[in-house]
């Protein structure tokens, strides 16, 4: 039996980890890490769910009768995703930092310390699955849950990392979970799913912005040149972006939509969310910077792509270039890619690796 250290989030699908891995003998110990979240006055005035995660992580680890610690990655965090999400948005682009948190932090400082200390492997309650190869390598698989699968997620990670990761949860659907949790009586059963950016909990990202990106006021144009009001800051917004940008709808109850953000001449460019609009909807993109699970795609084909968590999968025709970059020709229209946003690439529910759109 293995020694596995499960990354205790508080929520009851890490909590159902630790509980299955227990079950098959491991012996199991839990730990929750402390975060940016946890410092400088975030998040704000009620709006700090971390008190309560912790609560439920130590009650967790306590009814399965397991070693529980809390460990400070606040520094790693600071350094690496909050740096990342702030460099990003003041480039224009659109970070991820779910995903580099998944690979920098979990599965990075937080799995390298735990190998360190003795551990075979750290567990979480991601909804994906790994595969052994029989050549000894490892595929990560999409969930069976296909409604809670966040392989996504997982998009950047290595194959070492994969080699020292468990996800006893893959393998189920919530509902199962639920059950499971509710039969072993575990103290947060019921408690409701969380959701906002790893380190922020329920702080809009734009509260967090704003104590870290100054605003500079710019014009925000329509097609044909008018302008047609003015934004607080290029950082604050996305491609495809309706809500926020402060512009009402026209008779025809069409909005507006961000098409464009133009940082040399600080103008935000919008237009009417119609099929066909430049720069909202396109067939082909550029993508670089990418990762590969196991086995790298070399080779022009036809591929399963994912460009965005809560989308489905689609097919696109991946081309590799001799720089490193690839270009994908879409065979559906897509909406409101932007540059930074991270690309999914699988094969029949394997994730093979991703990218990240130019």
């Amino acid at each position: 039996m293995a020694k596995i250290l499960v990354a205790l989030s508080g929520g009851v699908d890490s909590a159902v980890a630790a509980l299955r891995l227990q079950a098959q003998g491991h012996e199991v110990h839990a730990a929750y890490f402390r975060t940016w979240m946890n410092e400088e006055g975030l998040p704000f005035p009620g709006e700090c769910p971390w008190e309560d995660d912790v609560r439920n992580a130590q009650a967790v680890a306590a009814h399965l009768k397991i070693p529980f610690e809390i460990i400070d990655l606040v520094k790693d965090y600071r350094e690496t995703v909050v740096q990342y999400l702030v460099d990003g948005y003041q480039r224009g682009i659109t970070p991820n930092p779910d995903i580099i948190c998944n690979r920098e932090m979990k599965f990075g400082v937080f799995q390298r310390r735990a190998l360190k200390q003795g551990y075979d492997y750290i567990a979480t309650g991601h909804y994906a699955r790994r595969r052994v190869n029989a050549d000894g390598t490892f595929d990560l698989l999409e969930g069976i849950d296909e409604h809670k699968d966040q392989s996504y997620f997982l998009t950047l990670l290595r194959q070492d990392q994969l080699a020292k990761a468990l996800f006893p949860v893959g393998e189920l659907t919530k509902p199962e979970v639920r059950k499971i949790a509710e039969d072993a009586k575990l103290p947060n059963a019921t408690r409701k799913d969380s959701q906002g950016i790893c380190f922020l909990g329920q702080v809009p990202v734009q509260d967090f912005l704003e104590k870290h990106i100054p605003d500079k006021d710019g014009a925000i144009v329509r097609a044909d040149g008018k302008e047609i009001g003015r934004h607080r800051g290029l950082h604050r917004y996305t491609i495809g972006q309706r809500k926020g940008i402060g512009l009402p709808s026209n008779t025809d109850n069409e909005y507006f939509v961000v098409v464009k953000k133009d940082f040399a001449s600080n103008t935000l460019y919008v237009a009417f969310d119609k099929p066909g609009t430049p720069g909202l909807y396109t067939d082909r993109a550029l993508a670089h910077d990418f990762s590969w699970i196991n086995q790298p795609v070399t080779t022009e084909q036809d591929i399963e792509v994912r460009v965005r968590y809560r989308d489905d999968t689609t097919w696109a025709h991946f081309t590799p270039q001799a720089d490193g970059t690839a270009q994908l020709v879409f065979k559906e229209t897509q909406r409101g890619l932007a540059a930074g946003q991270v690309l999914a690439l699988y094969r029949d529910r394997v994730l093979l690796g991703g990218g990240v759109f130019l």
